[in-house]
C-alpha cells in the first residue's frame, strides 16, 4: 500500500493570522499592501462563524474593494513577487 504522505509531495502551508503576520514583517512586507490584503482576508476567515453573513460580506466587499485599488501592482516586479 503506497505511502499517504508521498500522495501530496507539495502540501501547503498553512498559518494562522499571527503567523502571516510575522511572516510579513519577518519579509519587510508592511510596505506591500497585497500581503496586508492576505493578512486581512485571512484574518476575517479566522471570524467568520463569529460575525453575521452580513457583516462577512461587508467586510469582504471592502478587502476586494482594496484589492481592485491596488491595480496591477506586479508588473515590472514579477521576479521580486512570484
Amino acid at each position: 500500500m503506497p505511502d499517504a504522505r508521498c500522495a501530496m509531495p507539495h502540501s501547503p502551508i498553512t498559518m494562522d493570522s499571527n503567523d502571516l503576520a510575522k511572516y510579513i514583517e519577518a519579509k519587510d512586507g508592511i510596505s506591500k499592501p497585497w500581503l496586508l490584503v492576505q493578512l486581512r482576508l485571512k484574518k476575517l476567515q479566522e471570524r467568520r462563524s463569529e460575525i453575521s453573513a452580513e457583516e462577512y460580506m461587508t467586510e469582504l466587499t471592502d478587502i476586494h474593494k482594496d484589492l481592485m485599488n491596488l491595480g496591477e501592482w506586479w508588473l515590472g516586479i514579477e521576479d521580486e513577487v512570484f
